[in-house]
C-alpha cells in the first residue's frame, strides 16, 4: 500500500506484473491488484478519475478547498478498499466518497442552504428582456457557433466562461448541479447528502440550470460573462 495520495502520483519504476496504463483495464483485475497494494494500479485510478473529482469537490466546496477535499478523498479510498463490495463501479463509489467528504468539510463549516438559494430575482432578471407580452420570444437564443455538443465542450473560453457561473451560484445550488450533472447522483441521494427535500432539490437544480444556460447564451451572443 502506498505511503500517500501524493506518492502515488509521482513517477515510479514498474512494479511486477504493471501491464498497460494507457490501455482501459477490466475493472475486476483492477480491483484485485488494487486490493493488492498495487502502486501503479493506483496511480492508474488516479489518473483515470481525478480531473472529474476536482471538478466535482470545486462545485461543491469551492475553488479553495477543492484539492484539500480530493486529497482527502483518495485517502479514504486507501483505507476504505478492503471494505470496498463493488456493489457499484469504482468510479461511482470513488465520487461517493469525494461527496460525503466535500459535504462533511462543508457541515463543519457550518455551511447550510441559505434563504438566497431559493430567490428568484436574480434567476428572472437573467431572462429580462427576452420574453415578450405574450410569451413569445423577444429575444431568440443566439445559434450555436459550433456544431455538436463535444465541439461546444472542446471550447476553451467556454468552459471558461461556464467554470465563472457555476463557482458564481450560491452554493447550494452550485452543490445539487455539481452532485446532479457532473456526479451524475439520483435526486433522492442528492436530497440525503445535502439535507434539503425533493422539491427543494428540484427548484435548486432548475434555478442553476437557468443561471448556467444564461451564461452559456452571453458568450454565444460576445457578451462578457
Amino acid at each position: 500500500m502506498p505511503q500517500s495520495t501524493a506518492e502515488a502520483c509521482e513517477p515510479q519504476s514498474r512494479p511486477r506484473n504493471e501491464g498497460n496504463l494507457a490501455q482501459d483495464w477490466d475493472e475486476s483485475a483492477l480491483l484485485a491488484r488494487l486490493r493488492a497494494g498495487d502502486q501503479a494500479a493506483f496511480q492508474h485510478l488516479v489518473q483515470s478519475l481525478n480531473d472529474r473529482l476536482s471538478r466535482v469537490a470545486r462545485g461543491l466546496v469551492g475553488p479553495g478547498a477543492a484539492d484539500d477535499v480530493v486529497q482527502d478523498t483518495w485517502e479514504a479510498v486507501l483505507k476504505a478498499l478492503p471494505r470496498f463490495e463493488a456493489r457499484a463501479s469504482l468510479s461511482t463509489w470513488v465520487l461517493r466518497i469525494l461527496t460525503n467528504t466535500a459535504i462533511s468539510r462543508l457541515r463543519r463549516a457550518g455551511r447550510e442552504v441559505a434563504s438566497g438559494d431559493f430567490s428568484n430575482e436574480d434567476d428572472m432578471s437573467a431572462l429580462a428582456g427576452r420574453f415578450a407580452d405574450n410569451g413569445h420570444w423577444h429575444q431568440p437564443p443566439h445559434p450555436w457557433h459550433a456544431d455538436t455538443p463535444d465541439a461546444l465542450l472542446g471550447n476553451d473560453e467556454l468552459q471558461a466562461a461556464l467554470t465563472r457561473a457555476i463557482d458564481q451560484l450560491p452554493h447550494t445550488q452550485r452543490a445539487v448541479l455539481t452532485l446532479r450533472e457532473l456526479a451524475g447522483q439520483p435526486l433522492d441521494e442528492i436530497c440525503n447528502a445535502l439535507d434539503i427535500s425533493a422539491s427543494n432539490a428540484r427548484v435548486l437544480l432548475h434555478r442553476a440550470r437557468l443561471r448556467v444556460w444564461a451564461a452559456i447564451d452571453a458568450y454565444q451572443r460576445g457578451e462578457d460573462v
